[in-house]
């Protein structure tokens, strides 16, 4: 492996309205040291597809993650009375507490720029180092230019051109399947010793009605690369993907979908059920060649995060995995553990149980406490900014991430489930370094997100007649040409990037707001 970083010159300081914790993120040696001046990128050797596997990168995975979201939200206690719901209905029924939103003059582009930048800036990441670049998102703008190549404009002072990758799309799994992408590419003959940036991003907006308070805004950027803190474990993806329309987009002029909620929670747990069944299938199989006879339950995982449309739903989908890891139980003891009490379901079939309440409750009750240890801090994020589609589930990574230290964290498995409307759906794992030592890359990564709640509290609260507002001005300005979008700059975080002009040919010009 070769060298990344020349010196302490190669870092590029980054003022935050939030100090981050001091010292920047540590990342593992890839390119030749001194190798970056333009056009002079030395590549790693490729590893031949006849080769064995031992010259693989090795423990390919997350190295770096910045989280972005707006810093504005709406209370949903005061949605609640604004919308004349019963109390709860927002609170208690979603699990929901704050919703992050954006006005007018941040979209798409905008978000995934900021996001992208306050990450290479952290990491001090030299431009060249990048050769891969994807984005994941379902916000759509432009019909034929891709995100990835506004993000390029952040490339033109170093010269770097030779970046791989562009949008990939499915309702909220475009995220994942950029991430697998990026891995894959890495492990592959194409791979030219370079990181892969990994970006996903959206803007979750909803008509007037039920569904808004489900709404929310961010992106995620994730740095991929070998000898990971966070390494995808390779071999163990359980996928599942079929027709169906429970959240579609057709009117691409709005920027509001058509949404059949009862089907799309039906689908959700339909592909819960087929991705973790998959899942288990392959790890068995792992196992069993290492001379391993067992069967894979929730207790092989100390963590489990999911896609999260709305809180509650993912505490619904966790004591699904417990009655899956029942009704394949061989002998499951009914009379004490957590199977206590669950007799009466031993005979239940999977596929008729997806709205029965009575089910629902008895899991739910039975995995309490596996939910509080294995799930419940991954929500943190998600219940204050709301859902991000693309971002969701990697929100719930940072947030873990940002309420556990490293020795916590080091060697335990993570279970992630992402579900895209449409539909496609994985599951995969990720396994956490067993190194936590100071300075190490698993506790520079999990410092880099330790000001999470900070950042979060640090908003500003908008009063819901004025989320109203705003939400009505971007709907009315959502396509509109030659016209300087609506919103002020001095509301944004430092550092953000915002649109300063739409053209009469509906160019978009971006700028930063000073750090």
């Amino acid at each position: 492996m070769f060298r990344l970083f020349s010196n302490a010159k190669r870092c590029w300081p980054m003022k935050r309205t939030l100090q981050r914790p001091p010292g920047r993120v540590h990342l593992p040696a890839m390119v030749q040291q001194n190798s970056f001046s333009k056009g002079s990128v030395h590549h790693q050797a490729n590893p031949s597809p006849s080769s064995s596997s031992s010259s693989w990168p090795n423990d390919v995975g997350i190295l770096a993650l910045e989280v972005y979201f707006p810093s504005q939200y709406v209370d949903q206690v005061e949605l609640e009375k604004y919308d004349g719901v019963e109390a709860g209905k927002y609170t208690v029924g979603l699990g929901q507490k704050q919703m992050g939103f954006c006005a007018a003059h941040e979209d798409i582009n905008s978000l995934c720029l900021t996001v992208v930048q306050h990450l290479v800036e952290r990491s001090c990441l030299p431009w060249e180092s990048i050769g891969r670049l994807e984005v994941g998102t379902e916000t759509i703008i432009d019909k034929s230019k891709a995100v990835k190549t506004v993000l390029m404009q952040l490339f033109e002072d170093s010269g770097n051109t030779d970046v791989e990758g562009i949008d990939t799309t499915n309702a909220c799994y475009g995220g994942t399947a950029s991430l697998f992408n990026a891995a894959d590419w890495i492990e592959s003959s194409s791979w030219d010793g370079r990181y892969a940036l990994v970006v996903c991003g959206d803007i979750a907006v909803y008509a007037t009605g039920n569904a808004r308070p489900t709404g929310g805004a961010g992106a995620v950027a994730m740095l991929v690369g070998p000898d990971a803190p966070l390494a995808l474990e390779r071999g163990l993806r359980g996928t599942h993907m079929e027709h169906v329309y429970d959240f579609y987009k057709p009117d691409l002029a709005s920027e509001y979908p058509v949404v059949d909620g009862q089907l799309s929670i039906q689908c959700y747990f339909r592909a819960l059920d087929r991705c973790y069944a998959t899942y288990r299938k392959k790890i068995e199989s792992q196992w069993q060649k290492a001379g391993i006879s067992k069967q894979c339950t929730l207790e092989d995982f100390q963590f489990m995060i999911f896609h999260t449309p709305f809180c509650k739903l993912v505490q619904k989908s966790l004591a699904r995995v417990l009655l899956n890891d029942f009704l394949a139980s061989r002998n499951p003891d009914v009379e004490c553990g957590v199977y206590k009490g669950l007799k009466d379901f031993s005979n239940v079939k999977l596929e008729e149980t997806y709205s029965s309440k009575e089910v629902d409750r008895a899991f739910q009750k039975a995995s309490q406490e596996l939910f509080r240890q294995k799930t419940q801090p991954s929500l943190f994020l998600s219940a204050r900014n709301g859902n991000m589609y693309t971002p969701s589930v990697y929100g719930c990574l940072a947030s873990l991430l940002a309420q556990f230290s490293a020795q916590q964290l080091a060697g335990s498995r993570i279970g992630v489930f992402s579900y895209g409307s449409g539909l496609a759906a994985s599951m995969f794992s990720l396994k956490v370094t067993q190194n936590s030592a100071p300075g190490s890359p698993l506790e520079k990564l999990v410092s880099s997100l330790s000001d999470l709640e900070t950042r979060l509290d640090s908003r500003k609260c908008v009063p819901p007649e004025k989320f109203s507002e705003i939400m009505k001005l971007r709907e009315d300005t959502h396509h509109l040409v030659g016209h300087t979008p609506h919103g002020s700059k001095d509301d944004l975080f430092p550092g953000t990037w915002y649109i300063e002009q739409v053209d009469d040919k509906n160019r978009r010009k971006y700028v930063r707001r000073p750090v």
